[in-house]
């Protein structure tokens, strides 16, 4: 064991005189968590689609059944009943977008003439589909009561008041210059940790490594450990000083640290697949040409620029075992909602997983390269 180690060490120092020889890739890595992300945190976000609601219903009347119903797809998902003892796990575990909490009497004080309200709760993380979300409600439960009244002016059946937690000014950059951080990990992760086994094979080291006495376990673990050590600190100090610092994003230290104990898990998941792609490519063009699809693939479904309601039902179960997917789920509980280590423990976890079985895949992969190298 202290020959491996030992030996992981003398790699990783290999590795390190490697990458900080590169000066585009390290320009590249300046880029993507400073000009990049601070770019990315200014673009508008999405529209409403397939958000999910809970409802309340303590009136359990025509009225309240019929305002249920009245939200339809594409918009909204299919309403669930929720009791109101749930609400605050339910929201603090981010489930429901939206819940819905129609009073006792209802439908009896409308028809009194009274002017009853509906309450909604609106998990604001992702904010523009939560506050387009909630005028859609309101539009579409006004319209119901007018119909239902027989009427074209009855009162508003909602009366907003706003609690804000989070991002008090509904600004964009607040929620995209955190998750952003996220998309950039995931490419510089694949990109370096692959490239770094691909220099390897073009330029012809690999045969002084099939001399040395070396296993393939200690040459994919140093190059996880190199590359992602040089990762993890450029990504904490872009959350330090760009979107905590620049950016004016509120988020606490312990939220940070926190954090990063996920991107950790998150960089040793995805060199993983890198070295598993790495292998799988001879060369540079063609890493390039699988490693970017599928970046692109996992990033576009991993709920950070959309959310995961606006997909296929059969890629949101799919995209579930992406370790992009994970980690951004995971950031948006770390970051906005003040979650603590026992609540989001399962995605450590599973990213672990996931990394142990790329890694498996990959040294049996790469194993049997350097057998055949040899």
């Amino acid at each position: 064991m202290s020959r491996w180690l030992k030996n992981v060490f003398f790699l990783c120092g290999k590795e390190f005189k490697s990458l900080f020889s590169d000066l585009t890739l390290l320009i590249l890595i300046i880029y993507m968590f400073t000009v990049a992300l601070v770019t990315v945190a200014n673009l508008p976000t999405t529209e409403v689609k397939n958000a999910s609601v809970g409802i309340v219903d303590h009136d359990h009347s025509a009225l309240s059944y019929r305002l249920k119903d009245a939200l339809l797809k594409p918009y909204f998902k299919k309403v669930e009943h929720i009791s109101q003892e749930q609400i605050d796990d339910l929201m603090d575990n981010g489930n429901f977008t939206f819940i819905i909490d129609i009073p006792p009497n209802y439908q009896q004080d409308i028809l009194a003439g009274h002017n009853p309200t509906v309450q909604i709760l609106i998990d604001a993380t992702a904010m523009t589909q939560a506050s387009i979300g909630s005028s859609y409600i309101t539009q579409i439960f006004t319209g119901e009561v007018n119909r239902f009244l027989k009427t074209t002016n009855s009162p508003t059946p909602i009366k907003t008041a706003v609690n804000v937690l989070y991002n008090p000014n509904y600004s964009s950059k607040w929620f995209m210059g955190a998750v952003q951080t996220v998309g950039n990990l995931n490419l510089l992760t694949m990109l370096l940790v692959g490239a770094a086994i691909i220099r390897e094979r073009e330029r012809g080291t690999i045969e002084h490594l099939l001399i040395m006495p070396v296993r393939s376990s200690e040459i994919a673990v140093a190059k996880v450990l190199a590359n992602g050590l040089v990762l993890f600190v450029v990504a904490m100090l872009s959350l330090k000083f760009v979107v905590q610092g620049y950016l004016a994003i509120p988020i606490t230290n312990s939220s940070i640290w926190l954090f990063g104990l996920g991107v950790i898990i998150f960089i040793f998941s995805i060199a993983s697949l890198g070295i598993l792609l790495a292998v799988f490519a001879p060369t540079m063009p063609q890493f390039g040409l699988l490693c970017l699809p599928v970046y692109m693939v996992m990033y576009m479904l991993s709920g950070t620029m959309s959310p995961l309601e606006n997909m296929p039902q059969i890629a949101q179960y799919l995209t579930q075992f992406s370790p992009t997917t994970i980690l951004g789920s995971y950031a948006k509980d770390v970051l906005f909602r003040g979650a603590g280590l026992n609540m989001v423990w399962d995605d450590l976890v599973k990213m672990a997983a996931l990394g142990a079985l790329f890694l498996g895949i990959a040294l049996m992969q790469f194993k049997s390269m350097l057998s055949k190298q040899g």
